[in-house]
């Protein structure tokens, strides 16, 4: 089948919707997602969205970043994702995101490795509020066509420019033939045994840019998260959020003694949580909420307190054991602050991209918004050189 757009977005993500959003509505846009339009990284995200509060926070954001990633990020795209933050959340919630309020003011929260609250949330839910908003806005654009189960399997490339895509799916071989192009296809996590992404998420774009000589960086920089639910059972890991750290849970070894300051950040939670297991030759260790108000659990976490109950535990009443899972690409297709790839025409954002904002490991709640920040960059940048191009 040949199919003729200006622009073809990959993937349903925010990184996906943000973008396919900010496109202008006279453009005709082909959305393709490789399972369900649901099934994203982005719906699954609980702790939160960073936003900088105001100026005085702007050295100790900016530093909290830095110091996460081991000073290996770039600092002119960690300086463009803070300051451009307060205008993302002032786009979110004008497509309709709800954040939770505290005496009418937006309420923050705390997370590892962060100096102070600064973290915008929706229950522990704020990735499916975040995406399923973004997604009804664009099922509501006359001008986007939608491919759900559809897979990417080679992009077109002419005189070394991209010229769209090659996807599969019931009906066939597509043949999407388009200006612009944007991947947004997520990350790695469907090649790990233990990974709290879906299983569908292989690293497609990645190893199609690899084939086309794309531009490629930091492909070890892979974020292995402390806390998931520990399971026999095979298939995605349940993850359990740090903004739980953030409020006061607590980390326990066999001994029920603590062992780490649970606000470190990510790597350095898992390190001394896998020496812990090793050194008490155990599968997990113990998180404790009970330092936290039930009232607190049930508002703020009931997404997390429902399905430890699935699983036979009351967090409200008794410790539950957690173990770490392959989380977070920190790595990907190479972008500059617009998101342009090393091949002309050719778009990445959110994890299947690498733009130098996460350094070798991201800060917690970060990933939301630099998916957004530069997916509207990529847009933007597409619907200024369109409009060169068509004077």
């Amino acid at each position: 089948m040949e199919i003729s757009a200006d622009i073809v977005v990959v993937g349903t993500g925010v990184g996906g919707l943000f973008s396919t959003l900010w496109l202008p509505e006279e453009k005709q846009v082909v959305l393709i997602t490789k399972s369900d339009l649901e099934s994203s990284d982005s719906f699954l995200a609980q702790g939160g969205i960073c936003v900088l509060r105001d100026e005085k926070d702007y050295e100790s954001f900016f530093e909290d970043t830095m110091k996460a990633g081991h000073y290996e990020n770039r600092k002119e795209s960690v300086d463009l994702m803070i300051r451009k933050s307060r205008e993302i959340i002032d786009d979110l919630i004008g497509f309709g995101v709800d954040f939770e309020q505290e005496d009418g003011c937006l309420k923050y929260t705390r997370e590892g490795a962060h100096s102070c609250p600064r973290i915008l949330f929706h229950k522990d839910i704020t990735g499916k509020e975040i995406t399923s908003k973004l997604l009804e806005r664009v099922k509501e654009r006359k001008n986007v066509t939608i491919f759900e189960y559809t897979t990417m399997t080679d992009i077109l490339e002419e005189d070394g420019k991209c010229t769209g895509i090659l996807a599969e799916n019931e009906q066939g071989t597509l043949h999407i033939h388009a200006a612009d192009t944007i991947l947004a296809s997520g990350g790695i996590g469907g090649t790990y045994q233990h990974s709290t992404n879906f299983p569908h998420l292989t690293g497609d774009a990645i190893r199609i840019a690899k084939k086309h000589e794309v531009r490629l960086e930091h492909l070890d920089y892979v974020q292995i998260h402390p806390t998931t639910l520990y399971s026999k059972k095979p298939g995605r890991r349940f993850l359990i959020s740090e903004s739980v750290r953030g409020e006061g849970a607590v980390l326990y070894n066999k001994k029920h003694e603590r062992f780490v300051n649970e606000l470190l950040p990510r790597d350095v939670v898992t390190k001394a949580i896998h020496e812990e297991m090793e050194k008490d030759g155990t599968d997990y260790v113990w998180l404790s909420m009970e330092h936290i108000p039930k009232e607190t659990i049930l508002g703020h976490f009931p997404n997390i307190y429902q399905r430890c109950l699935e699983e036979g535990y009351d967090v409200t009443k008794e410790c539950i054991p957690v173990v770490p899972a392959q989380h977070y690409f920190m790595g990907g297709i190479w972008v500059d602050l617009d998101s342009q790839t090393s091949m002309e025409h050719l778009y990445a954002v959110g994890e299947t991209s690498c733009n130098g904002v996460h350094g070798a490991n991201r800060l917690a709640s970060n990933s939301l918004l630099e998916s957004l920040v530069f997916a509207k960059r990529a847009a933007t940048k597409i619907f200024g050189e369109s409009e060169k191009r068509y004077r």
